[in-house]
């Protein structure tokens, strides 16, 4: 991936640059970093403005060259790193800033944390259904709850959680049940994932659609709701903004799947054979767990009952509302069963 002059100019000086020069790239990004790059453009060394500051109390001037105060060791990450591990060392390690190298160690991008916990925040709020048993993952879920499960080193929901953040939800709410206390305690009050999170402690299972009667009170914007054991990189905001401009009571994420019928399936008329087709290939659209709600929806939900959220776009249509569908092809995985972990852990593990 090649970067544009545009961004080296923001983001790097050439190492025979003067500390001045540092400075008023520095200035000028307002990202408080600048890199140092050589002849062939190759990164050489990072420098910020406490490095300058320090420099200068040295016994240094603005007229001094870059290399005296640039941090030649400093951590990089691959194009290819996932999203949710770069935010992970960044807060782990405190680091404002992370550079992308390609193997060349020329410059991609670079990671801000405050881009990746999401710079503009959104005033939608986002619903998680975490309350479930997972008995057909045992005994992987008899003292953990399916959304705890990790796949590569990270719990499902903390996966959900941090992809929420990153497209700019604050508040998020969390529906629990079966061993509520280990989510919980894993993520308090959410402050450690950069936004507020609240529990919506079910004391009878009520479904996905019946937690939402939970709600403290009713949002003020449209909001998402998301099922507990999902990895996705969905476009949220994308989805979002799909659903407003359609005028939509509901609007449901969908994504393409393929059946494969195991035998050989005739096509005939009045007796006849028309055509036969071995074990054929079925192209569909399922409901990938995954919504975006009008706050109006909440009077279809019955208080204190069981009730699937199939039912209120159910609901929804009977009383004539518009229900919006959002076609999305990105990453989406649902962990149900044993072979669905397998293949989740088998592709972010590779």
């Amino acid at each position: 991936m090649n970067v544009t002059s545009a961004f080296l100019a923001n983001f790097t000086v050439s190492d025979d640059s003067t500390i001045r020069r540092a400075m008023e790239v520095i200035s000028a990004n307002g990202r408080e970093v600048v890199l140092v790059r050589d002849s062939c453009d190759r990164i050489r060394g990072l420098i910020t403005d406490g490095d300058i500051r320090r420099g200068l109390l040295k016994g240094l001037t603005l007229d001094s060259l870059v290399t005296t105060v640039m941090t030649k060791n400093f951590f990089t990450v691959e194009a290819d790193t996932d999203r949710a591990a770069v935010l992970d060392l960044m807060k782990a390690r405190t680091f404002q800033h992370v550079p992308v190298l390609d193997r060349d160690r020329r410059l991609v991008a670079i990671h801000f944390l405050r881009d990746l916990i999401g710079a503009s925040p959104k005033a939608n709020v986002a619903v998680i259904m975490a309350g479930g048993k997972g008995t057909r993952l045992r005994p992987l879920t008899e003292n953990l709850p399916k959304p705890m499960v990790e796949v590569a080193g990270r719990p499902m929901l903390e996966r959900t959680v941090l992809h929420l953040v990153g497209h700019g939800i604050r508040t998020i709410y969390i529906s629990v049940n079966f061993m509520a206390e280990v989510i919980e305690r894993h993520f308090s009050d959410g402050a450690a994932f950069g936004c507020k999170i609240e529990y919506l402690r079910e004391t009878m299972p009520l479904g996905t659609g019946g937690a939402l009667s939970l709600l403290p009170s009713r949002p003020e914007h449209p909001f998402l709701v998301l099922n507990g054991d999902l990895i996705t990189n969905v476009d949220l905001t994308a989805m979002i903004n799909t659903h407003v401009q359609g005028n939509h009571a509901a609007t449901i994420g969908v994504g393409p799947y393929q059946v494969q019928i195991p035998f050989g399936t005739v096509t005939e008329r009045g007796g006849h054979l028309v055509s036969l087709e071995e074990k054929p290939t079925i192209n569909v659209r399922i409901n990938r767990g995954i919504y975006v709600l009008d706050p109006a929806s909440l009077q279809y939900i019955p208080k204190n009952q069981e009730f699937p959220i199939t039912n209120l776009f159910d609901a929804l249509v009977a009383a004539g509302k518009s229900v919006g569908v959002f076609f999305f092809d990105d990453t989406w995985l649902d962990v149900g069963i044993p072979e669905d972990l397998r293949r989740a852990r088998g592709l972010l593990e590779a």
